[in-house]
């Protein structure tokens, strides 16, 4: 389900961004998807919006109010579009995907590393240096211990996925024996 919901709030996140871009506000959009998307991610609105009986344009004025003047015109009508078309529920994932996008913009990829066993200061920095020559931008890297891999890292930059962890391996390996 999160890849569907990715694949549906991906068209708008990228028009958003393209349409910061050509005015100069890429900040602007950034804060107002946040206020945006706190807005639809608060637990009465999203039960709301789940809701097929509530009218899409009540739930349309309903955000576009909370919002109020610090919305502009472009913002509200991001909201109505997402409305008609009952995708207000995306707009969490439109302003991450949003982020994305203004992090890679600004030269930077997020990448977060699970490792099996704890990872040295001089592994990270050598593993650093490799993913900024493979992706070819500034890394910022995240780190988190996950026993459950066994051995080795699983890398995420994005939609790239690089997962040399033993379970990995092995589930690679149980496909294609059909286990």
């Amino acid at each position: 389900m999160a890849g569907d919901i990715t694949t549906i709030a991906r068209p708008y996140a990228e028009a958003a961004f393209s349409r910061a871009c050509e005015s100069g506000q890429v900040d602007t959009w950034g804060d107002t998807l946040a206020t945006l998307s706190a807005i639809t991610s608060d637990p009465d609105m999203a039960e709301q919006i789940g809701n097929p009986n509530v009218p899409r344009e009540r739930l349309r004025d309903a955000i576009l109010e909370i919002g109020g003047d610090g919305l502009s015109s472009e913002s509200r009508n991001l909201v109505s579009l997402l409305a008609t078309n009952n995708r207000l529920s995306t707009l969490p994932e439109i302003t991450r995907l949003f982020e994305e996008l203004q992090t890679q913009h600004q030269g930077v990829r997020k990448v977060h590393v699970s490792t099996a066993f704890e990872m040295k200061a001089a592994a990270r920095k050598k593993l650093a240096g490799a993913l900024e020559k493979r992706l070819g931008a500034e890394v910022e890297m995240t780190v988190e211990t996950d026993p459950t891999l066994i051995g080795g890292v699983q890398i995420r930059a994005g939609d790239l996925v690089i997962d040399g962890s033993v379970r990995g391996k092995l589930h690679k390996l149980a496909t294609e024996l059909q286990f």
